[in-house]
């Protein structure tokens, strides 16, 4: 199943609370790529937050995963996770 996560930022964070867990965080984040649940990923035009596409069983899988981040571990970040299905509105034109 493909899930949407979309990053939120703890308040009241500066730059420098990220910077020494950064390199943990891409070495945590290249492991769940090399495995296959992060797919694809990409940061918000808006912010500095990322938007991942994950490849999981289900939410609680996404879950997981994503627990095994260290900006995640030392709550500096957190997810909203979104279910996606795949789009069949092109079969009312069929109808």
């Amino acid at each position: 199943m493909k899930i949407l996560a979309i990053q939120k930022e703890a308040p009241g964070l500066s730059a420098r609370d990220f910077v020494p867990h950064l390199r943990g965080e891409a070495s945590a984040g290249w492991a769940l790529y090399k495995e296959g649940v992060i797919r694809e990923m990409y940061f918000r035009g808006d912010k500095p937050e990322v938007i991942l596409i994950l490849e999981c069983e289900n939410i609680e899988e996404a879950e997981s995963k994503l627990a095994t981040l260290p900006l995640v571990q030392k709550e500096l970040i957190s997810f909203d996770l979104i279910e996606l299905k795949p789009y069949h509105g092109y079969e009312r034109l069929f109808r």
